[in-house]
């Protein structure tokens, strides 16, 4: 009796994970990934089939967008049934952003699409970046009792944690345990072993062949409130030419200023076809738009609660909702719908 060995496929776009120091500057910039490879021996010792595809050139993540979701969803479709598992090596400043949107356009997903990177390159002799490597890639290969992928969504495997995608958010700039999901809980906590929380993991209703969504609409903006806005300021942003959809960074439980000028402005955006999605700007908990009058005001005024989602979803969100050429309508049916677990209703 053969054992089947894990397939797996390294998608590298980039990021410090496979970063080298310029001898000259001493700035960080990408290197080969034969580079990372090199660094890591540790990886011919799983007894996996790996192969991998990069970027050419690596990018930094702060330069990414959806074109290049587009180039790592097309990597996935292409190589889908030839692999078991995939593994997306990616920057940490937008990582949350791609985790987000590759959970909506990769619909029907039934295997492991696991995210990750590093804080320190992978050269480094005291790096974050060897250990991450590893875990991701044994994260892909496991299979629950049935010989079925353990995990079927994507998710961001970062330190001693593994997140849902789109449930997630970088919170720290400098510390190896870099991302957080405040509202759902992790889908596997490593120590010792890789301990999974069955009943957290994502499984789709469909059983149908993965379908992607290349499309994602850019049209969308994020207006974060602080005290002090004024009405000008507002309208200005409210009016972005070609806009259709905006995420609201409100404070607390979903609450704004009560007051009619700014009722007002969301009021008119919302009349001309805006759809304006109210989010909190905590980094746990959630809208609650009957709570106080002040989420009721906005309610009333045609906004859209975003319910405990992330910022990174909601735009993402809103991209894939309009880039599906949806009516402003049926973006706002499907924004109070859970499509792959990103928010709880």
């Amino acid at each position: 009796m053969t054992t089947h060995r894990p397939q797996i496929l390294i998608i590298y776009t980039g990021g410090t994970i496979g970063m080298i120091e310029n001898p000259a500057t001493h700035a960080l910039q990408p290197f080969d990934f034969s580079h990372l490879i090199d660094n890591v021996p540790k990886v011919k010792k799983l007894d996996y089939d790996i192969d991998n595809i990069q970027f050419a050139p690596p990018i930094d993540s702060a330069n990414m967008n959806p074109s290049h979701w587009s180039d790592i969803a097309r990597a996935i479709e292409e190589n889908y049934d030839r692999y078991d598992g995939f593994v997306v090596l990616h920057g940490t400043d937008t990582m949350a952003f791609t985790a987000s949107a590759l959970s909506f356009m990769l619909e029907n997903l039934s295997k492991p699409v696991i995210i990750t990177g590093s804080q320190l390159p992978i050269g480094e002799v005291r790096t974050d970046g060897e250990e991450n490597l590893i875990t991701a890639l044994q994260v892909a290969a496991a299979t629950d009792k049935n010989g079925r992928p353990m995990v079927q969504e994507v998710a961001i495997l970062f330190n001693n944690s593994l997140w849902r995608g789109n449930r997630s958010t970088k919170t720290s700039a400098d510390n190896f345990n870099a991302f957080k999901s405040y509202n759902y809980p992790p889908l596997a906590r490593i120590g010792l072993g890789i301990t999974f929380h069955e009943e957290a993991l994502y499984r789709s209703p469909s059983k149908r062949p993965l379908k992607v969504r290349y499309a994602m609409d850019s049209a969308v903006i994020c207006i974060e409130l602080n005290p002090g806005m004024t009405v000008d300021t507002l309208r200005y942003l409210l009016a972005t030419p070609g806009i259709k959809g905006i995420v609201l960074k409100t404070y607390g439980a979903g609450n704004s200023p009560s007051d009619a000028w700014f009722i007002d402005a969301i009021r008119e955006a919302v009349q001309r076809g805006v759809v304006v999605l109210n989010v909190t700007q905590c980094v746990s908990g959630g809208v609650h738009n009957t709570l106080y009058e002040t989420g009721n005001s906005l309610t009333a005024a045609g906004a859209v609660s975003g319910h405990d989602i992330t910022s990174e979803a909601a735009i993402t969100k809103l991209m894939y909702l309009f880039g599906m050429g949806l009516s402003a309508e049926a973006v706002k049916t499907y924004l109070g719908c859970a499509l792959c677990g990103e928010v709880t209703i």
